[in-house]
């Protein structure tokens, strides 16, 4: 298998420790990181983690950031106990790895935590975020429930569909430039269709000079000259979220 058929492919690096400020629960049989924001907003947001899996210190990272923001954020595991790719993996195996580990089939459980917001933290507005296997997900579910009123997906094309584009409620996709898996060619036909088919406010956006997954990283796992664009990313992505939940 070729690095161009990896989807979600990118360097990690060593990563720094990062235990989080939030908590595990458990949903029924899935278990989630979830962090509360400092005083109850009755907003929430579902964080779909990318193939490093729901317990990756940059998605717990990223997590308490949007629950300092004012959201309630939940990061399931998406595997359902699966387990997550590692650095020592190999990539020849990804194809097979991948199989029961699909994004375009996350809606059951999208649906349980729904609920769970509901119930347990009176959530009234619920947005979705994802990276990478993530954001493909993200994708998916924005052009299938309609309960979820925004969605951010970073770096996460669906490609094998002709029925992509037909948004339910307000996306946001964000790319980096030098984004091996994800070519300029794919996120310029992406922004074609959905300007062609999409009856909903979108917003597409390139982030010079940055690779497959750069917005989740921690300060210092990150090169001086990309941390801007990752900060600008971040805050993009509140300021969507805020857009059309928040306010």
């Amino acid at each position: 298998m070729a690095s161009g058929d990896l989807p979600f492919q990118y360097d990690i690096g060593r990563r720094r420790n990062y235990e989080g400020r939030g908590q595990e629960v458990q949903i029924q049989n899935i278990k989630a990181y979830v962090c509360r924001p400092a005083s109850d907003t009755n907003k929430a947001v579902i964080l779909v983690h990318d193939i490093f899996g729901w317990q990756f210190p940059d998605t717990k990272y990223v997590a308490d950031i949007i629950a300092s923001n004012g959201y309630t954020t939940i990061c399931p595991d998406f595997f359902l106990g699966k387990v997550p790719w590692t650095p020592n993996d190999h990539w020849q195996n990804f194809g097979d790895w991948l199989k029961d580990r699909d994004p375009m089939k996350v809606d059951k459980t999208v649906d349980m935590v729904l609920k769970y917001l509901k119930e347990q933290y009176n959530a009234t507005g619920i947005g979705i975020v994802g990276f990478s296997w993530g954001g493909m997900a993200v994708h998916h579910v924005m052009l299938t429930n309609p309960e979820l009123k925004a969605g951010v997906s970073l770096y996460g094309i669906i490609r094998d569909s002709e029925t992509r584009y037909n948004l339910l409620n307000p996306t946001f996709f964000i790319f980096g430039e030098k984004d091996h898996t994800i070519s300029l060619k794919q996120v310029s036909l992406l922004e074609e269709k959905l300007t062609e088919y999409c009856n909903v406010n979108y917003k597409i956006k390139v982030y010079p000079g940055q690779v497959h997954g750069f917005a989740q990283c921690k300060p210092e796992d990150m090169k001086p000259k990309d941390k801007p664009y990752a900060e600008e990313a971040r805050m993009d992505l509140i300021e969507w979220l805020n857009r059309y939940i928040m306010f």
